[in-house]
């Protein structure tokens, strides 16, 4: 297929695909889909052989947040039944970030439910990182706490923060759709303060919220553009007692799509599976390897996860290799910290900086909106609370 060698070599040049492009991969049939998974996987395997990142997260202060993101069961007006508590102390967060370092995760994500954090807040995130640092050599810290005040990244990063995470969600122009307490531009300002204080940058996606196939290109385009280094995409999980409790929109072939399509728009960057990938995958987590090289290990916020020794096991029966904490997972052009919020770092002539999108050779038809596939039946069996864990007396999964 002329449209995969196109995007496989523009992905080993780091060059940006055309938005038809990108379309037309969300558009392949059923019967071209391993075709796809095979030319994502050969830019997958370019810049990241067959290491697979293992991440781990710690729900610091779950619940009672006072935002109103659609998709979010920690949300303001949220039914569903999680697990609500405050802050966890120092030594409960690291002895859970230690469950999960034991299991093979290189990177521990602290992450905090509200808008933002306050002063006091980061004073108490920072004793929190230092602890897990001096309890486990070698380990990457990530934080996720909303929207960051000036001065606040900066002092995470003082306290040994390695990185900042701050998903975009979904597209600009529907944005508004699914939150209205903060906007879209408030993501961008709090990823690009993170980039500001030499954070590594993470930003992501949610997708199967009922976007357009348009949604997901332009969001993937604009992170593109913000250049983080590690984008996760979550597929939505249905909690009951949300708004978005009812959308059943994805199929384990469309996920797949979706990661290809991320892959070659950013084809070195630490491309994530993140929340989802047991509901929406299902059996074919194994192909999703081949495209994206990272992945959370275990339970996430308020849902559990499949078993951490079955993701062990999935890995190594794929032919993938858990990544040590003597690894750099960024190529050596990306891992030098060269970024200006514009574009992938080295691309298309050797500079750091944007490059010009080239004009689309009409793989889709100019201004066709193209309609999400919906899904197969509810898997609602799949969506479990989290019971264990942080913030309870039982073992964490990792």
């Amino acid at each position: 297929m002329d449209l995969l060698n196109t995007l496989v070599d523009k992905g080993l040049r780091r060059e940006l695909p055309t938005r038809d492009e990108a379309l037309a991969v969300l558009a392949t049939s059923d019967d071209d889909l391993l075709d796809v998974v095979a030319a994502a996987g050969k830019v997958r395997r370019h810049w990241f052989g067959r290491r697979v990142k293992l991440n781990y997260l710690v729900n610091l202060k779950s619940g009672l947040c006072p935002e109103d993101c659609s998709y979010c069961s920690q949300r303001l007006g949220s039914t569903a039944g999680i697990l609500k508590y405050t802050w966890l102390k120092p030594d409960q967060a690291s002895d859970a970030a230690a469950a999960g370092v034991a299991g093979g995760a290189k990177r521990v994500c602290l992450v905090a439910s509200g808008r933002g954090p306050t002063d006091r807040d980061v004073d108490r995130v920072s004793e929190t990182i230092r602890t897990i640092k001096d309890n486990n050599e070698g380990v990457e810290v990530c934080a996720c706490l909303g929207l960051l005040s000036d001065g606040q990244a900066e002092r995470l990063r003082e306290a040994g923060a390695d990185a900042y995470n701050h998903n975009l969600n979904t597209s600009e122009a529907t944005y508004g759709e699914i939150t209205t307490t903060h906007t879209y531009e408030d993501r961008v300002d709090t990823v690009q303060k993170a980039h500001a204080a030499g954070l590594s940058a993470c930003s992501g996606l949610i997708a199967g919220m009922g976007e357009t196939d348009e949604d997901l290109v332009d969001v993937v385009f604009s992170l593109r553009e913000l250049d983080p280094d590690s984008v996760p995409v979550n597929f939505l999980i249905p909690f009951e007692g949300t708004p978005l409790g009812k959308e059943w929109n994805l199929t384990p072939q469309r996920c797949l799509r979706i990661l290809a399509m991320t892959r070659f728009v950013c084809p070195d960057v630490e491309v994530r599976i993140a929340g989802g990938r047991e509901v929406h995958l299902r059996t074919m987590q194994p192909l999703a390897l081949h495209l994206a090289n990272s992945i959370f290990l275990g339970d996430y916020l308020t849902s559990e996860g499949q078993a951490g020794k079955a993701d062990l096991e999935m890995i190594a029966d794929a032919g993938f290799d858990v990544e040590g904490t003597d690894q750099v997972t960024l190529p050596e052009h990306r891992a030098g910290g060269c970024h200006d919020g514009g574009g992938v770092c080295g691309s298309g002539g050797g500079a750091c900086g944007s490059e010009a999108q080239e004009q689309a050779e009409g793989q889709v038809a100019e201004g066709q909106v193209t309609e999400p596939r919906t899904g197969a039946e509810p898997r609602t069996d799949l969506v479990a609370v989290r019971r264990r864990g942080a913030g309870t007396d039982l073992a964490p999964n990792a």
